[in-house]
This record gives structure tokens, sequence and C-alpha cells, in this order.
């Protein structure tokens, strides 16, 4: 039996889950004998020609807007990874969301699903355009820069948010799926470096600069996370400081869902979440401005929602306004962690308040004296300038991999607002759906 995967859909039969990860046409088995099709007109499954290599260029990028925080239908990850770090409460009554704001996750949380299956859209069918485009719109070669940029920007993020295991399957030029081996984060983080070095080779055209920054901001990050924080801040050294790459909302195609759950009280601000979570309501930091918004759609969570057309972190918050993913200011709070763990204090505090400076609001901040303190500042400025671009949960494991940090010292643990107590996960746990991938049994493991 085949399916037509090529659509942001997927197919379940009867007998359990079969949402297949790979943008292609491949077997299923486990489903009653008709053959199952699903057809939707809107998909470019190919690039034979100039206009299709374009359509699908224009189709990955949608689909990236989608992953980070346009999805319709389970929630995109950038929200949904903030749920389990300490950036948002769930003030809903959907298990899948009380599941990651507890910290405890199973494979078969069914938002698991659609998540990693748009993840992994951005990589193959950005593979495509990247084929189609060299071979029929060779110039500006900034088009195929920004695909290598994209796929290095969710290998990366896949890194930060799921467990060691990750697979990583392709798509043949014939079409046909190639089912990836289980890889540790790591191995996530070293393809990310090598997809964001391929795109720094293709940075003509008018889009050429702001490709090349966007790779370069890419590509430091992954550096971060590979524990390499020289070579993380000579990546984006030449990065300006007002640089912004922004995925675009509409109400037809990429909802957004930091204003829509937010709004509808479904996800709430969170506080000092278990002890450990930044006071992001109550530090009244004006890089975070909320208000009270009486109780969650759970009926028992107060709700805190973000105030409408101010500057949360980096962007204006609004139903149809831009998020920044990539950012200069991001480029500086880099370079001080390079200079920090470099023993560079000067250094440290001086690109700090560069980025604190791109506001009138900020104070400049001076040394406060001792390593965990620095430490401390540096993840906080971070968690506040980032809030809810899929920083925090990297943020979080870094901290414990890299900097010695106890796990229950740096995520929510203790009493759980709804009852019972947190459970012990530091990351996403990849969907069980994937065990329709030969190569695939779980999880190697949950460690941070």
């Amino acid at each position: 039996m085949r399916i037509d995967m090529t659509s942001a859909g997927f197919i379940r039969c009867r007998l359990g889950a079969a949402a297949i990860l790979a943008v292609a046409v491949l077997p299923l088995t486990g489903c009653e004998d008709e053959l199952l099709e699903f057809q939707d007109p809107d998909i470019i499954e190919d690039a034979s020609s100039a206009s299709g290599a374009i359509a699908l260029r224009n189709g990955v990028i949608q689909r990236f807007t989608q992953m980070v925080n346009g999805m319709q239908g389970p929630d995109a990850l950038f929200i949904y990874s903030g749920l389990l770090a300490d950036e948002w409460r769930s003030g809903d009554t959907f298990e899948q969301r009380n599941q990651a704001d507890k910290r405890d996750v199973p494979e078969e949380n069914t938002f698991l699903d659609d998540q990693l299956l748009r993840l992994n859209q951005v990589r193959t069918q950005g593979q495509q355009a990247i084929r189609g485009l060299r071979q029929f719109v060779p110039t500006p070669t900034s088009h195929v820069g920004l695909m290598f940029a994209l796929t290095a920007f969710v290998e990366n993020f896949a890194g930060e948010i799921y467990c060691n295991g990750i697979p990583f399957s392709e798509v043949a030029e014939d079409g046909s799926v190639v089912f990836g081996d289980p890889v540790t984060v790591d191995s996530a983080f070293r393809r990310a470096v090598a997809s964001a070095d391929s795109a720094l080779k293709y940075v003509d055209g008018t889009d050429g600069p702001r490709v090349k920054d966007l790779a370069s901001v890419v590509k430091a990050r992954a550096l971060l996370n590979l524990d390499q924080p020289a070579a993380a801040q000579a990546a984006v050294a030449a990065v300006a400081t007002d640089f912004s790459y922004e995925v675009f909302h509409s109400s037809v195609t990429t909802t957004n869902q930091l204003w829509a759950l937010n709004g509808a009280r479904r996800y709430v601000v969170s506080d000092n979440e278990g002890g450990n979570g930044l006071p992001f309501i109550s530090a009244n930091d004006p890089r975070i401005q909320t208000a009270p918004d009486g109780i969650a759609f759970d009926t028992q969570t107060p709700a805190f929602r973000l105030i409408v057309g101010t500057v949360v972190g980096l962007s204006t918050f609004g139903q149809f306004e831009p998020l920044a993913v990539a950012s200069g200011i991001e480029a500086r709070l880099i370079e001080a962690e390079g200079a920090l763990r470099n023993s560079d204090i000067t250094g440290f505090i001086d690109k700090v308040n560069t980025a604190r400076q791109t506001r009138t609001d900020l104070p400049d901040l001076a040394d406060p004296g001792t390593a965990d303190a620095r430490e401390d500042l540096l993840f906080y400025e971070r968690g506040f300038w980032m809030f809810s671009t899929g920083h925090r949960l990297g943020d979080l494991r870094r901290l414990i991999r890299q900097y010695g940090r106890g796990a229950e010292t740096v995520f929510p643990t203790g009493g759980f607002h709804k009852g019972d107590t947190y459970g012990p996960d530091v990351n996403l746990p990849i969907s069980f759906d994937e065990r329709n991938n030969t190569n695939f049994t779980g999880c190697l493991d949950r460690n941070p």
C-alpha cells in the first residue's frame, strides 16, 4: 500500500498511529487493504521548473513559520517547549498541555506527532527545494542559502528540545524515503553547523546579507550547544545588533499561536514557576509586560496575559505582528557568553549592555561579582530577551550539561499547580508514531 504524505496532513490507520515523518510516497503496513489517498492541491510536490522551485521554496518558509509559531492544530514548538521549561503554565484541560507543563511527557502524547512532522517537513522539503533551485533558479544564490539556513535552524532546534535518539529521515532524488537512524543531540548540533556553513556559501543577491546573518546566528547557537563558546563568539562577530529574522502571521495559514493561546487563557505567563523559574511577571521587566486576566480556561489557574501592542522580548505582541526568531541581540548575548567563558568579565558586561542599550528603558548592568551570579545574569538576560522564541528549553539543558547545575535546580520542581508533583523530564520524547521507522525503537535516553 502507498500513501501520499506530501501534505501537511497525515493519515492514521484504524489499527494505530501511523504519522510518517518524511514528505514523500512511502509504504505503510498494518492498515486495511484499500488504497488511501490524500490530495492537497496547494502543495508543490516537485521542483521541475523555475516556478515550481520558487513555489517549493516559499512553501518551506511557510512550513517553518507554522512549525515555530503558526500551526493550525497542535501547538507550535516555540510555545510548547516553553511549557516544558518555565515560560508558560497550562491554563487548559488538554492533557497533552498539562503533561508538558508537569514535566511528564510520554511518547504517546498526540501533540508530538504533528510537531515532529512539521519540523521534518522543513528539512525534507528544503532538500527538494535546494535541488530545484540549483537546477532552475541558480541566481540569486541566496534562495539556496536560505533553505540551508532554515534546515540548520530545525536541526539545531531538534537537538535543543528532543531526547537523545533523533531520527533524521531523508527523501532521495527519486522521491523514495531513506529512514534515518537515531542520533544524539550533539550529532544534531553538528549537522546544524554543517548546514549553516553550506548556507554561508550561498549569500549573493539582495537578500544575501540577511541570509548570511541568519546562518551565522544559527551556526553560533549550535556551537554554543556543542560547548564551543569561542567559536560561537567568532561566528557572530559581524552580525549587526539591529539584525532580525522574523516570521509572519495571517488569519488564514499561519495563526499566531503566541497571541491566540495566551489570549484564550489556555497558556498563561509563568512567574517563578516551580521555585526555579524566572520572575517573568513579578520582575516588572519592561521586556515582558503582562496583566492579570482572571481565571484561565481550566477555571482554576490564575491567568496572566501579555499586553497587546507592547514589545515582548524582541517583538511587538499582537495577532498579526511578526516574531523574531534570530537577531543581533542574540548575537551580542552569544558574544557575552563567549567572553564569560573566557573569564573576560569586562567584555561580558559590555556585550550584555550593548544589547540593553538598544532600548531606553533598560539601565546598564554592573558585574554581579561571582561566577554563579554572572551565569545567572546571562541566562536571565537570555530568558527575557528571547521569551517564547524556542530558546529557553535549550538554555535550561545547557545549564545542566555545561554549567554543572542539577536538573532540579533549573527546571520547575516540587508541587505542581494542578496537583501532584513535577516529573523528571528535561526534554521532549520522539513521537510514538516514529516507530513506523524500522530504525527507531524510542529515545536512546532522556538525559539533558
